[in-house]
């Protein structure tokens, strides 16, 4: 195929999921459904968060942040499929396929190290109870957060910099419901070389090293609860972190098997399918997992919607 310069490229096709016209409708009300719930859960814990004085602690500004990292991560692809299926075209502009990546990787980094940092927070508040209150004061918090912006916006600088000095060619269908890095990187007719080692590096340092340090605070807050006397003190101490250790949980296996399950099967539409969990799906459940056996967010909640009423 005649390889084509960037600036002719005028846009890529997004295949989707079904070709069959009689399923667009029903997947177009399926995934405004799921994204309705997403930015209005998501919005309802950073609601709560922000109105509710016993909510303003570290854990609580952790997770506001994270739902709304949350919404934005949605917004990068599920309205733009919706547009698509409601206007019965598969085309996405050139430009607006390198805009739709950066924010992608932007903002599941941020996720992954929001994430991290939520652990953190875990690992301080039950293996050094007393001093938690010193150790995570709020500069620390600001830091953290912005540390994290930082860190993610300069990766997604660099993945989208990265692609846009690839050459493509005319074959520009992505089997996908969004830009995906890998994909995108795959449809090139230039020397791929140097994105791939780009992508598995950051790969293992960024996902590796993250993973690594949730692993190791889980850890230590798995021995000091062990090493509470009383059943009720274990439980105690278990209930606060046991919601991120869902959300982490629910986060890393759906987006590992994904990316395991790509490298094993070349059913690329599969695996679309597939990366609705961490996409879509994921981001949805989190309020739900987070306020379901929580008092005081279920409380602040509560006093939210009297406030409304």
């Amino acid at each position: 195929m005649k390889p084509m310069n960037d600036t002719e490229i005028s846009e890529f096709l997004l295949l989707g999921f079904a070709e069959d016209p009689e399923l667009q409708p029903l997947i177009f009300a399926l995934f405004l459904s799921m994204y309705l719930v997403t930015v209005l859960g998501n919005l309802l814990i950073i609601l709560a968060t922000i109105s509710d004085s016993h909510l303003h602690t570290p854990m609580y500004f952790f997770l506001s942040n994270l739902s709304f990292v949350d919404i934005c991560f949605t917004s990068t692809t599920v309205p733009k499929m919706l547009v698509n299926i409601q206007t019965q075209s598969k085309a996405i502009a050139y430009a607006g396929c390198i805009t739709q990546i950066h924010f992608f990787v932007l903002l599941i980094e941020l996720d992954i190290l929001l994430l991290t940092v939520m652990a953190y927070d875990r690992y301080v508040a039950i293996c050094h109870p007393l001093h938690y209150m010193v150790i995570m004061k709020l500069h620390l918090c600001g830091l953290l957060i912005l540390m994290s912006w930082v860190v993610s916006i300069l990766y997604a600088l660099l993945q989208s910099l990265m692609v846009l000095r690839l050459s493509f060619c005319r074959d520009l269908e992505i089997p996908h419901f969004f830009c995906e890095l890998n994909y995108v990187v795959q449809l090139a007719c230039s020397d791929t070389f140097l994105n791939e080692v780009v992508i598995y590096v950051a790969a293992i340092l960024l996902g590796g090293g993250t993973l690594t340090g949730i692993l190791y605070s889980y850890y230590k807050i798995v021995s000091s609860i062990r090493a509470i006397s009383s059943a009720q003190g274990r439980y105690k101490a278990f209930s606060t972190c046991a919601s991120h250790l869902s959300v982490v949980s629910l986060f890393y296996c759906t987006s590992l098997g994904v990316y395991l399950s790509s490298a094993v099967t070349q059913n690329s539409r599969s695996t679309s399918t597939a990366s609705v969990m961490y996409t879509v799906v994921t981001p949805m459940l989190n309020p739900f997992i987070y306020s379901l056996r929580n008092q005081d967010l279920k409380s602040a909640l509560r006093r939210l919607f009297e406030r409304e009423r």
